[in-house]
């Protein structure tokens, strides 16, 4: 098997990943671009077992979505990719506008509930607030979540367990789907990468299973949405907002956006715009 060049992150020599039907295997290639930022598409190949001319189709896929970019024989993770996948990239977009929306949502949470949170950086800045309204039980698959609620004793913190995803810093697989499904959450606070056609998409099939069985697991469910999720793209279909108990939007989001989701019936919810 090749190996990547001075220029890329090395991943030795890992397993190759045979007999993935088209699905799994966009997913796979997906989940390594951004786990490495560029990988050789003939080192693709290697790995999935299939041909160059194969991966050349899943990559002109994903290219079309606009999940990746192919140039000169090497694939490259592209903006949308990486501000979805990466946490530490995530936290530091729009700030302000995920503190509102924390803000906006801890209005909604009240002692004893058990609430569920995704492996959303906006769901950091809630989980912040949690504290101050225990007891409370807290359900989450993201480590980061799990580290800043641990040292406090009136939550009683529920972590999901499953396969640790490095991309995202948060578990999945079946295991965390088995687990959600056999618990019952008050209130799930969600967040989306992308919203097209008034649709959460998600770049991972595996991230979107897990955010459908949280949909199922929750009593009342609430979408926050920052703005940009209206100009991101991604390639898993997910849940309608029309399917939530409410989206709660930031302050400043364009009336377009507010004026196109009550006309669907949409219940919709706009944050207090936070002072300094």
């Amino acid at each position: 098997m090749s190996q990547f060049d001075v220029n890329q992150k090395s991943i030795g020599d890992p397993p190759t990943q045979k007999n993935l039907n088209q699905n799994q295997r966009h997913d796979s290639i997906i989940e390594l671009v951004i786990n490495e930022g560029s990988v050789r598409i003939e080192d693709l190949a290697d790995r999935f077992e299939v041909s160059v001319v194969t991966i050349h189709r899943d990559l002109d896929m994903l290219d079309a979505r606009g999940i990746v970019r192919k140039s000169r024989g090497v694939v490259t993770a592209v903006a949308t990719s990486l501000f979805e996948a990466n946490p530490e990239y995530r936290k530091r977009q729009n700030i302000q506008h995920k503190k509102e929306l924390a803000a906006e949502a801890f209005k909604l949470v009240e002692p004893g509930q058990a609430v569920l949170l995704d492996d959303s950086t906006t769901g950091v800045h809630l989980a912040e607030l949690l504290p101050q309204r225990q007891p409370l039980s807290v359900i989450t698959n993201f480590q980061q979540i799990i580290d800043t609620l641990a040292p406090h004793p009136g939550i009683a913190l529920i972590s999901l367990g499953g396969q640790h995803y490095q991309w995202s810093n948060a578990y999945m697989g079946s295991i965390t789907v088995n687990a959600l499904n056999s618990l019952r959450a008050d209130t799930l606070f969600m967040s989306t990468p992308s919203i097209v056609d008034d649709v959460c998409f998600h770049q991972h099939h595996d991230a979107s299973l897990i955010k459908e069985a949280m949909f199922k697991a929750a009593a009342r469910r609430y979408l926050l949405v920052d703005e940009s999720k209206f100009s991101q793209r991604a390639l898993h279909a997910n849940i309608a907002l029309s399917d939530f108990d409410a989206v709660i939007l930031n302050s400043g989001v364009a009336s377009e956006h507010i004026d196109r989701l009550k006309e669907k019936n949409i219940n919709v919810i706009v944050a207090a715009k936070l002072t300094d």
